[in-house]
């Protein structure tokens, strides 16, 4: 049946091309923004997984920076105490040729004490950012510092790793080699040196500790940093494969629906013009 009120052809070319202009538009977003859920009515448990995920990459990324302040303060201590191991072996080797008889002891006592004074100078000069690991000017002695070097998420819980490393006061070190160089140079018997030279000995371990530890140190949150950005590139690729669209299916899928839209309006111009076919039935 015919009707000149009810176009029952045009009405289905017309939900057609509806649906089609509604694909058309949705896969040009997804080229526009690149990707393919772009929000919680895309794909909801995607939107929710990815936005985890892409939180907690952000974190990391945080942290990454946060722990790059840290290293730099532990590689400056340690500078400083590689450099106060340089001077204590020079000390060393003065404070063994003060033993022998008849040497300057005064002399030596000099030489030792502007040794003690340069290792003072580059502790207290080993300050980055205002912190200070090997001087009681920046910390306190013996104090730790505490390093966070990520998160992790059990049960939906967020919680942080850290790591600890203890700081060693290295100025009072330094007091206790100007303290020696003074009872080497006021020393009157061959014991009496021979103890000065074993205290010396024993300082210069605790800087040889302390730059070792340091170096420990550093090289740990190196290796953390080092993780921390691969797990961090593996997050990353995880919520791309779930939410980026793939350009070149979102390509030939436009080319298709482009095609489908014009063929589409042809059948709708078609529907439209067949009420016409009535008139001829009233020549």
């Amino acid at each position: 049946m015919s009707s000149i009120l009810t176009n029952n052809s045009a009405m289905s070319a017309l939900s057609t091309l509806r649906n089609i202009n509604s694909s058309l538009s949705d896969t040009q977003d997804r080229i526009s923004s690149g990707l393919k859920v772009a929000s919680g009515k895309d794909n909801a448990a995607y939107f929710s997984i990815s936005t985890t995920m892409s939180s907690e990459s952000g974190m990391n990324k945080a942290i990454n920076e946060g722990m790059t302040l840290a290293k730099n303060s532990i590689s400056t201590a340690r500078t400083g105490a590689e450099t106060m191991k340089e001077l204590g072996k020079q000390y060393l080797e003065r404070a063994a040729f003060a033993q022998e008889t008849g040497v300057d002891k005064a002399a030596i006592q000099k030489e030792l004490e502007s040794l003690a004074d340069q290792m003072t100078t580059a502790v207290l000069q080993s300050s980055f950012n205002g912190e200070n690991l090997i001087s009681t000017a920046g910390v306190t002695a013996q104090a730790t510092k505490d390093v966070t070097t990520g998160v992790s998420r059990a049960g939906g819980v967020i919680s942080t790793t850290s790591q600890s490393f203890t700081n060693v006061d290295l100025q009072a070190v330094a007091g206790n080699f100007a303290t020696i160089a003074a009872n080497i140079g006021a020393a009157t018997t061959q014991a009496a040196l021979e103890a000065e030279l074993v205290a010396a000995e024993a300082e210069m371990a605790t800087v040889i500790g302390a730059a070792t530890d340091l170096g420990i140190a550093e090289k740990s949150i190196e290796t953390q940093q080092e993780f921390l950005s691969e797990l961090t590139d593996r997050l990353d690729a995880g919520v791309g494969s779930m939410v980026d669209a793939n350009m070149e299916e979102e390509a030939a899928r436009l080319q298709s629906l482009q095609v489908q839209q014009q063929l589409s309006t042809q059948a709708l111009s078609i529907a439209n013009q067949a009420p016409q076919n009535i008139l001829s039935l009233f020549r």
